[in-house]
C-alpha cells in the first residue's frame, strides 16, 4: 500500500533531523493522507480515495470531485482516478 494521494500524487519525502551537535540523521516526511468516500455528481456514485488534507481542501474549495478533476492533470492522478476522470467526461458529453 502505497504512501500517496490518489489526486495530487503526493508522496514521502526524505530528509534529515539535525540534532543540537549538528548530527544528521536520515527520516522520513509522510503526508497527512485520510481515507474518504467522495461523491461523484456525474456519475451518481461514491468512491473510495486515499487523499491528502490539502487536496480534500482543494476539492472542496473548486466545488467537488468532478470539477476537481476535470481541471487536474492526468500525470499527476493515480491511474484509477484517470480512469474516473474519462468517465466523467463521457458522461458530460453524452448529456449535452
Amino acid at each position: 500500500m502505497s504512501r500517496r494521494c490518489d489526486l495530487t500524487g503526493k508522496g514521502v519525502l526524505v530528509g534529515h533531523t539535525v540534532s543540537h551537535s549538528n548530527i544528521k540523521t536520515k527520516r522520513r516526511f509522510l503526508p497527512n493522507l485520510l481515507n474518504v468516500t467522495m461523491m461523484s455528481d456525474a456519475l451518481g456514485r461514491s468512491v473510495r480515495l486515499k487523499v491528502s488534507a490539502n487536496a480534500l481542501k482543494t476539492v472542496d474549495h473548486r466545488g467537488g470531485l468532478d470539477n476537481y478533476l476535470a481541471d487536474a492533470k492526468d500525470a499527476v492522478l493515480a491511474p484509477k482516478m484517470r480512469d474516473l476522470k474519462k468517465a466523467i467526461a463521457k458522461k458530460l458529453a453524452k448529456a449535452s
